[in-house]
């Protein structure tokens, strides 16, 4: 029977003093959000500098209570891109929302039928995937927003179908329009 011999760690973290400061003071004003102040006190575990403590992965994940695939991506992200990128949260351009929304609109025939559309986020979705998306929104703030998230994603001009009017003109229409109501509602009421 052999003994287990102890992994050997790629990815050694070694804090400078300033490093070391700039984590204390972040728990300490605790400010900031969950998951930047977990990957600083585990840095803080895992320093193997003569101010660290040198934890085992282990260790850290029992006093953490996170998992050791956590602490290990936090020592590569510290030692490969810096102090910074290991406290910053990276949004992958592969998001789960669009793979999600891809094989949604895959296995039902390539396009999204959304009856409560709200801010529009399937619109956005369905439009980073080069899909149709058929919204339906009864609220009109909602479908403003909506109208504007899509001008803002694409940079195009949203427009009506019929009559070939940009939502601009119809919300600037429609704003007079409004102004017209409550003034012939104000004189009414005078």
């Amino acid at each position: 029977m052999t003994a287990q011999q102890p992994a050997v760690k790629k990815y050694i973290v070694k804090l400078s003093a300033e490093e070391r400061n700039r984590l204390d003071v972040l728990i300490q004003k605790g400010k900031a959000a969950a998951r930047q102040l977990l990957k600083a006190r585990i840095l803080l575990k895992a320093d193997a500098s003569t101010a660290g403590e040198a934890w085992s992965d282990s260790r850290i994940a029992a006093a953490l209570d996170t998992s050791i695939d956590t602490i290990s991506r936090t020592r590569q992200q510290l030692v490969e891109e810096g102090l910074d990128a290991a406290l910053t949260r990276k949004h992958s351009p592969n998001s789960a929302r669009r793979r999600i929304f891809a094989d949604l609109l895959t296995r039902h025939g390539g396009g999204a039928d959304d009856p409560f559309v709200g801010s529009g986020t399937s619109i956005i979705a369905a439009e980073m995937i080069g899909r149709a998306c058929h919204a339906i929104e009864l609220n009109p703030i909602y479908v403003d927003v909506a109208v504007r998230r899509w001008e803002a994603f694409t940079g195009k001009a949203a427009a009506l179908e019929a009559s070939g009017k940009t939502f601009a003109e119809v919300a600037e229409q429609r704003g007079t329009d409004q102004d017209q109501q409550n003034n012939g509602a104000a004189r009414q009421e005078a």
